[in-house]
């Protein structure tokens, strides 16, 4: 069998995130929220939802009767945080104020979705190449 061409110069990289998982006890209201912030739906169902983020990742929505609240198993990154704030603060999503992270050269801020995962969006930091 032969390995797959690997050439780091190729205009995207080999390999991405397919999926992330994201259990809710609000389907409804947590599949509207991932429509609301941008994700492209993909299907929606009362167990299961999927959609899609840039780059081909899917989120798939996982109906649980108990989710425990806290920080999401994954952060999203956008172009202009600033307008997404903006935009967001408008929604009444209640964005928390930007926060600078020096150490890595980008800026953040948390939204709480409806099961009560807390969403971290950073500033984007691709690197200009197609990904």
């Amino acid at each position: 069998m032969s390995q797959p061409d690997l050439d780091p110069n190729e205009l995207r990289p080999a390999v991405g995130v397919a999926h992330v998982v994201l259990e809710t006890d609000r389907m409804q209201a947590s599949g509207a929220f991932m429509r609301q912030i941008g994700m492209r739906e993909i299907f929606e169902g009362p167990q299961v939802s999927v959609y899609e983020l840039r780059g081909g990742t899917h989120l798939i929505l996982m109906r649980k009767d108990q989710v425990k609240a806290g920080d999401a198993p994954f952060d999203l990154m956008v172009d202009d945080l600033r307008a997404t704030h903006q935009c967001f603060g408008e929604w009444g999503l209640a964005p928390s104020p930007i926060e600078a992270r020096p150490a890595i050269d980008h800026e953040v801020f948390h939204v709480r979705e409806p099961a009560g995962h807390v969403i971290t969006f950073f500033s984007s930091h691709a690197s200009g190449k197609p990904v």
